[in-house]
């Protein structure tokens, strides 16, 4: 190491931010994915044998499912292996954010073709199978309820049976691409459901326009989910300020008596529980950038914090 290095090191830092290390959900959600793709594999296989256009547009569907859980089981690989990479400026942590956006807009795609298939369905009925029909949708429910065990318990203790509409500052600490996954896994469950609900209502009461209907119910309320994570996603990979709770914990601890002020405060996010900092102080005692820095308070999770002071 030359001297020039030797005197610099004390001044850099990691950028890798423990993003090199496997997170919880990337285990689940590969096992996940292998789940479905299995699922999609029999039902197509089955389908085949037995001649089943059911079977085969179940697994057909199973299969587009597995695409978007193969996005967020991608994330994972990619984050991790290029972590240590000085290409990306702050780390591989939005990579998470991407995946998750990526997630949404087929989720919504998904929801788009639940609806326009739900509106023809009205518009000009078809005959039903519904013995096949239930039985398909039994199938997926049981993939379906496995998978969302599995990717359940992701830890950050809420559920996502609503629209995904919290302060920016609780989207920050989430692992988007294990979201993106377990909204997918969700909106197959619900639709399943809601399939053999309708399925049974139409075929001992005769009133074939309930299947299509709930279909369109269903399609709506997985297009509110991926608008919502379409949101908290979008706010990350746009570098939208952190939330409230964020920069006012902030403010406090940095200006904390009447000599410093701030001038100008940047907080964003950088990764799941991660965020970056531009702070410029100006103080009539002023202190080093250091000393400000250790203000920081560590449950923030401010990893990178470029300070600035000026002597007022």
């Amino acid at each position: 190491m030359s001297i020039q290095n030797a005197q610099l090191e004390p001044f850099t830092h990691s950028h890798v931010f423990g993003l090199d290390q496997p997170r919880p959900g990337e285990r689940r959600t590969i096992l996940v994915t292998m789940i479905t793709l299995a699922a999609m594999a029999i039902e197509i296989v089955a389908g085949y044998l037995f001649g089943s256009m059911a079977l085969l547009a179940d697994g057909l569907h199973m299969g587009s499912h597995a695409i978007a859980l193969g996005i967020s089981a991608f994330a994972y690989a990619y984050s991790r292996r290029h972590a240590g990479d000085s290409a990306f400026t702050f780390g591989t942590g939005k990579v998470d954010a991407l995946a998750g956006f990526a997630g949404a807009v087929l989720l919504a795609s998904f929801a788009g073709v639940i609806a326009v298939e739900s509106v023809s369905r009205i518009a000009q009925p078809r005959p039903i199978d519904f013995d096949m029909a239930v039985l398909v949708a039994g199938v997926g429910l049981i993939v379906n309820v496995v998978c969302a065990v599995i990717l359940g318990g992701h830890g950050h203790g809420h559920s996502h049976t609503h629209q995904y509409d919290h302060s920016q500052s609780a989207h920050t600490g989430r692992d988007h691409a294990l979201n993106s996954a377990y909204l997918h896994v969700l909106a197959d469950t619900l639709t399943s459901v809601l399939a053999i609900v309708s399925l049974l209502v139409a075929k001992y009461t005769g009133q074939h326009w309930v299947d299509p209907l709930v279909g369109i119910i269903g399609a709506v309320m997985i297009a509110r989910w991926s608008v919502g994570l379409l949101r908290a996603t979008s706010s990350i990979l746009l570098d939208r300020s952190a939330g409230e709770p964020v920069l006012g914990t902030l403010r406090e601890a940095i200006a904390r008596n009447e000599m410093d002020r701030l001038a100008d405060l940047h907080v964003w996010a950088i990764g799941p529980e991660i965020h970056g900092a531009a702070i410029s102080i100006i103080s009539s005692a002023p202190l080093t950038p250091d000393e400000y820095r250790a203000r920081i308070p560590k449950h923030l999770g401010i990893v990178h914090a470029t300070i600035e002071v000026h002597r007022l």
